[in-house]
């Protein structure tokens, strides 16, 4: 049994499902895992992965159409802010729950939204319309590594990334646990 089959079903609450990358999907997820391609999409899919999924109301996204990746919409507090930020991030299913690898596509600085929830752990977290509470803790020894591992088969590039980033920073992976708050609810 997985370290993290016991938590609250967040994976049903969400119904986070997708089909398996087809083979120009899986090319194209290749590129993204190249460092000109890890930039580029570090540069652009956050904008056009929030277009793509106003156009769809909220059912799809650009990395889901081009590279069939899941795209989590994960809303944290900005740390010095206070206010409510967004990111598209892909949510690695694990047993009952989601992980999140903030690897940042690679790149030499660490995501904002891996230090907004260093900071409270409070998050919501939405996928197709659907929104659950959670709290993001960060993943133990034994769940990093079981997290990359899971993730390799739905998205190669995180060893890439991992490979890229070195020394030059801590990784972060955390489990996402419904908080309990409220149900599974439509987005507004």
């Amino acid at each position: 049994m997985s370290c993290l089959d016991t938590a609250v079903p967040l994976v049903e609450d969400l119904s986070y499902t997708f089909r398996p990358p087809n083979r120009a999907q899986k090319v194209l997820q290749a590129v993204a895992s190249s460092r000109p391609g890890a930039w580029f999409f570090a540069h652009t899919a956050p904008t056009l992965d929030t277009w793509v999924d106003r156009l769809s109301g909220g059912r799809t996204s650009l990395s889901m159409l081009l590279a069939g990746l899941p795209v989590l919409h994960v809303t944290t507090t900005g740390r010095k802010s206070g206010q409510r930020r967004t990111t598209h991030l892909i949510a690695i299913p694990i047993g009952n729950t989601l992980a999140l690898v903030g690897s940042n596509f690679g790149q030499a600085a660490t995501p904002a939204w891996v230090l907004n929830l260093e900071a409270d752990p409070r998050a919501t977290a939405t996928y197709r319309g659907r929104s659950v509470p959670v709290l993001a803790r960060k993943a133990g020894d034994a769940e990093f590594d079981e997290v990359l591992r899971s993730a390799a088969p739905l998205y190669g590039g995180y060893a890439a990334y991992r490979e890229r980033i070195g020394d030059s920073r801590r990784l972060r992976i955390f489990v996402l646990e419904s908080s309990g708050d409220a149900a599974a609810t439509p987005a507004p």
